[in-house]
């Protein structure tokens, strides 16, 4: 008897003392340790965003108005009301989502990660909270849980699920609420004083649900932190408690207050953060040692809005990839499904023509680092290892390809050939000048590779 009570407050002892150990501080990590957590990151390149949920019903349009503005902020920008924005949960009801099917339009588009919103500005939860019944298990008929049909899906594909989480919430009383259909927080000098309390009691708890519940989860991708409620501390607090929920996690820049408007890029100063998140744009020049992403939708909105039909072209989204990893960054493309559960097919076919292009392009894309020469006129440079990638856009008519930043390489081929057969170069004082055939193999983007 006496062992057994001994051995009891042993194990009571020791799990006290495991709940009260204090967090680490991960915002003191060192260089190489933050390069090892984000290698896979690095290498991937090229990733989904996907902006789906209840707004998808509505899909821009609210009592015969038509929203100028993006899908996902409806609730915002027509002004409507809590109670009336709820009943569209009724409607939601994707029978057609599959995420196998979704997981395979991504990974035939060559993308290695996916970032699904799992809860937008609007608070609705695409996963089965235990915190609220907000959610797509409790408040829809659907009654599925969507983030879990996509991280089993993920794991047989081998992508890295990852989740953008809303720091703000329309829906929540003590966050944005309070003031809606105003939509005057933190205007006219008014704020929510119970939003600390949202941060400890709903924010942070939801946050370790998707963290411990959805399997090896990549990154945390936050949104909303521009709102005057959220603080910085607030946001340094976050980051490492995620951290010490999972110390691998990577997690952008939007999760402080250091981040420079639609740019991304995180201002000089004490901010948390593990890459910028330029907004649908793309840095003029490279910026070495710092780690970016740029989002960007195929039209114009990032939640699905049924009349928008303002698509980019093919050609624009592979040379807006390379110019991306030209520079070492990396690049989120956004797919936002409809109410039924389908990613709309013109972003379906676009994907496709990416994916193609990346099948025999993939070596220039994965890996590569931004590249040490000035952009030329024809094209992009990106290097990896002892190789340099000339990715040519502008084919020359008589055939020759002079590259003066260059003057000693080994051998050039073409990545589209399969048997590598050798370029013939000429060497001058003005740098190499390739000779290649009449017609280019890839219309939208040649790569050469040339090695030193």
């Amino acid at each position: 008897m006496k062992t057994t009570v001994i051995l009891i407050f042993t194990a009571i002892l020791l799990i006290s003392a495991a709940c009260t150990q204090p967090q680490k501080n991960y915002l003191n990590e060192s260089e190489s340790e933050t390069q090892a957590r984000m290698a896979w990151w690095d290498e991937a390149k090229f990733g989904m965003f996907i902006h789906w949920g209840i707004y998808s019903v509505p899909a821009g349009e609210y009592k015969e108005e038509k929203t100028d503005r993006i899908g996902e902020w409806i609730m915002h920008h027509m002004k409507i009301p809590v109670a009336e924005y709820e009943q569209f949960a009724s409607l939601f009801n994707p029978v057609k989502f599959d995420a196998n099917e979704w997981v395979s339009i991504a990974k035939n588009a060559g993308m290695k990660y996916i970032v699904i919103t799992s809860k937008h500005h609007d608070g609705f939860c695409l996963w089965d909270s235990k915190i609220t019944s907000w959610d797509v298990m409790d408040a829809t008929p659907f009654k599925r849980d969507i983030l879990r049909e996509l991280a089993d899906a993920c794991e047989r594909e081998g992508i890295r699920l990852c989740f953008y989480h809303s720091i703000m919430d329309w829906h929540h009383p003590d966050a944005q609420a309070i003031f809606e259909p105003d939509y005057n927080q933190g205007k006219n000098g008014k704020s929510n004083p119970g939003f600390p309390d949202y941060v400890q009691k709903y924010l942070k708890p939801q946050l370790k649900e998707l963290i411990t519940g959805y399997g090896d989860i990549g990154v945390l991708w936050f949104d909303g932190e521009w709102i005057p409620d959220y603080t910085t501390d607030m946001g340094k607090d976050i980051y490492n408690y995620m951290r010490n929920l999972k110390p691998e996690l990577i997690i952008n820049n939007r999760v402080d207050k250091g981040r420079q408007g639609m740019a991304g890029m995180t201002a000089e100063g004490n901010f948390a953060g593990d890459f910028g998140t330029p907004e649908q744009e793309i840095p003029d020049t490279g910026m070495p040692g710092i780690k970016w992403e740029s989002c960007m939708t195929m039209n114009d909105t990032w939640g699905y809005k049924y009349f928008d039909d303002n698509w980019k072209s093919e050609k624009t989204l592979i040379h807006n990839l390379i110019d991306i990893v030209s520079k070492g960054g990396n690049f989120l493309l956004n797919v936002g499904p409809t109410a039924e559960g389908l990613i709309p097919e013109p972003s379906v076919a676009r994907l496709k023509v990416i994916g193609d292009w990346i099948k025999t392009n993939g070596e220039a894309i994965y890996g590569v680092e931004a590249s040490p020469f000035k952009k030329p006129s024809w094209g992009w440079y990106s290097i990896k290892d002892k190789r340099i990638y000339a990715y040519v856009s502008g084919w020359p008519e008589d055939g020759n390809l002079n590259i003066p930043e260059i003057s000693d390489i080994s051998k050039a081929w073409l990545l589209a050939d399969p048997d590598h057969k050798l370029l013939t170069t000429i060497s001058s004082e003005k740098g190499i000048t390739f000779k290649l055939p009449a017609v280019a193999p890839d219309s939208i983007a040649t790569v050469i590779v040339l090695e030193k």
